[in-house]
């Protein structure tokens, strides 16, 4: 996979997240963040892996306020 299209599968997860999150349905946002994070591990991909589970750690955060 090159790297442009590992990027654009990045960006269709991050899109996905985000439009969750507007709507309110951050418990699907954090299992989409977690599949992402699933994806870059498996291609080997340790920063954004990070990066995913920075997410997922935020949005988490978020939930929590949110209660």
């Amino acid at each position: 996979m090159t790297p442009a299209e590992k990027g654009h599968r990045y960006s269709k997860v991050f899109r996905k997240a985000g439009n969750l999150l507007s709507k309110g349905k951050i418990a699907r946002a954090i299992e989409v963040l977690k599949e992402g994070e699933a994806l870059a591990k498996e291609m080997g991909d340790a920063g954004m892996a990070r990066h995913f589970a920075a997410e997922v750690a935020r949005a988490q955060k978020d939930a929590e306020s949110a209660d």
